[in-house]
């Protein structure tokens, strides 16, 4: 299976010289989409450290992790997930405004993503999938309560060993996955803005006071 797997690294090895891939995602509007009049913040991606290298992470067994030699991601996987995910939200047309969190935007709505697996995981297989494993999390902004959260697992197999046929896979997955999680929160975001919200506790009434009649 080694062999296959062309050139790995167990964990260190030189970047010298090496190939740096940068996925392209675009993702369509899916018709069944809800249009909604709320604003969202997309929170700042969270991974352990491992997930979140530059380097492109391959499982050739289930208890291996190992990289490819002489290739690297452009940006840290958090980066691609979170910006896939958000261009998706812009090109749909489906929401009133949609940034990443602290640019300014006062959302209704904060969408938390936790990235658990971003790697090539050979599964038993001859070849490896490109397996991205994605937490959501939906809160509403003004008491942080928890709309509905959500683990979303995409795993696309890729055509052949090499390194060009693993990142190809990858922007499938991606694709697949900022889609799914993009269709996801604008429906579980518009069924909680349609609740009825319970009314807002009168203040206290005071009586004018005078002379005594």
């Amino acid at each position: 299976m080694l062999a296959g797997c062309g050139s790995l690294l167990g964990g260190g090895g030189s970047d010298e010289r090496a190939t740096i891939y940068s996925p392209q995602v675009r993702v369509p509007a899916d018709p069944a989409w809800p249009q909604v009049e709320w604003q969202l913040a997309l929170a700042r991606t969270t991974a352990p450290r491992m997930v979140d290298s530059p380097r492109i992470a391959v499982r050739p067994t289930p208890a291996e992790l190992q990289v490819y030699a002489g290739a690297t991601w452009a940006q840290p996987a958090t980066d691609m997930v979170e910006g896939a995910i958000l261009r998706t939200f812009e090109d749909s047309g489906r929401i009133a405004a949609v940034a990443s969190a602290g640019t300014g935007l006062r959302p209704d709505y904060r969408l938390v993503l936790d990235l658990r697996r971003f790697e090539a995981d050979y599964a038993g297989q001859a070849t490896p999938s490109a397996t991205i494993e994605l937490n959501a999390k939906l809160l509403y902004n003004r008491d942080q309560r928890v709309v509905a959260s959500r683990t979303f697992l995409q795993a696309v197999p890729a055509a052949g060993t090499e390194v060009g046929a693993v990142v190809a896979a990858f922007e499938q997955a991606l694709a697949r996955i900022g889609g799914e999680v993009v269709g996801w929160t604008l429906a579980s975001g518009q069924a909680d803005a349609q609740r009825p919200r319970p009314a807002a506790p009168a203040g206290p009434r005071f009586e004018p006071t005078g002379p005594a009649r």
